[in-house]
């Protein structure tokens, strides 16, 4: 099991990356930067490229209406490059809230547009003259529509790898058989082993069915709450996790388009889905947060003694996943370094 973490993009980047390093040299895997209605996430890569050594870079994610595919592969080579081959291009849908009330663009075929984006960034890599003939990205374009100059063109620099990992963001049916059929990796959220299989492991299968083989096994990737120790107060503790899954649960959409709602839906939880919702719709959202089941809480969290901890991890390991995102509930820099000293051990 890998050990991961999520840097900051809220507070002062030079600090975040300064401990990033310290987190390096206690062992961690992986650092990943999220980009959603942010500073961008490349920039700060790149900075995290220059200051760290061994640990792997991670974009969680790159929304793939924010950029064409050929800046999307251009983007991810030179982050690659700047890293000594050590990032991983993390691209998913997001959704209609950030995609069109952010960029300004309309939300439409985020299947086929993933696929085609994978596609074409693997092009790139491989120095492959591009000729776009997919069904939403495509040359010549029609002459209502641009000049017909348009031929076909290769990446001038050679990257680093002609094949850089690529993880997909998906929760639904369709987008996780996706992920499994063409990405290296695949991210859920709030992942809760002992339901994996009977939400995704249709998908999963039906995906990998069709996967080359050169692409090797599919790694999972997954965010969780973690706070480690005897004595803690796990109730209050408990109760810091429910805002988060408030928020997405409830608001990250409207009602009938929300992906995070389908999911706890899935899970089981469709009567306290609807009521989280209509409690955060409504503004109020302390109530809405004290109404995420505890189960849903303390199946997606890493939260107890060592003992417990480590019997969850065996638990995320079983269902398939191999690296764990850390969201550590102690806010302090010593706080979040012991966490991931800690967490290095009990993993393995």
């Amino acid at each position: 099991m890998r050990i991961g973490t999520q840097a900051s993009y809220s507070g002062g980047f030079t600090q975040t990356a300064a401990e990033i390093r310290d987190l390096e040299s206690a062992g961690l895997d992986i650092a990943a930067v999220a980009e959603v209605y942010t500073f961008d996430a490349v920039s700060q890569l790149g900075y995290l490229a220059a200051v760290t050594e061994r640990v792997e870079l991670l974009s969680a994610i790159f929304p793939i209406y924010s950029r064409t595919p050929a800046l999307t592969a251009m983007t991810a080579a030179g982050l690659d490059f700047v890293s000594g081959g050590r990032f991983t291009l993390g691209l998913g849908a997001s959704g209609p809230q950030v995609i069109e009330g952010w960029h300004g663009v309309p939300y439409d075929a985020p299947l086929q547009r993933t696929r085609e984006v994978v596609e074409i960034c693997r092009q790139v890599w491989r120095r492959e003259r591009l000729d776009h003939q997919g069904k939403k990205y495509n040359v010549p374009l029609p002459a209502d529509q641009g000049t017909g100059l348009g031929k076909p063109l290769k990446l001038i620099n050679t990257p680093v790898r002609e094949r850089i990992p690529v993880m997909l963001a998906a929760l639904g049916p369709k987008n996780v058989e996706l992920a499994a059929e063409i990405a290296e990796a695949w991210e859920p959220i709030f992942f809760m082993p002992e339901r994996a299989q009977s939400v995704w492991g249709d998908a999963l299968a039906a995906g990998k069915a069709k996967r080359a083989p050169e692409l090797g096994d599919l790694q999972v990737i997954t965010g969780v709450p973690v706070a480690i120790g005897d004595g803690l107060d796990e109730a209050a503790l408990l109760d810091r996790v429910r805002p988060g899954l408030a928020l997405y649960i409830g608001g990250m959409g409207a009602r009938g388009k929300n992906f995070y709602n389908d999911l706890a839906v899935r899970y089981g939880f469709e009567a306290e889905a609807k009521e989280i919702q209509d409690l955060y719709l409504d503004g109020k959202k302390d109530e809405a947060a004290g109404k995420v089941p505890d189960e849903l809480v303390r199946a997606t969290s890493l939260i107890g003694p060592e003992s417990h901890v480590a019997e969850r991890i065996s638990a995320f390991a079983e269902a398939g996943v191999t690296t764990l995102m850390l969201q550590p509930l102690d806010g302090s820099p010593e706080g979040r370094l012991k966490t991931v000293e800690t967490m290095k051990r009990l993993a393995g």
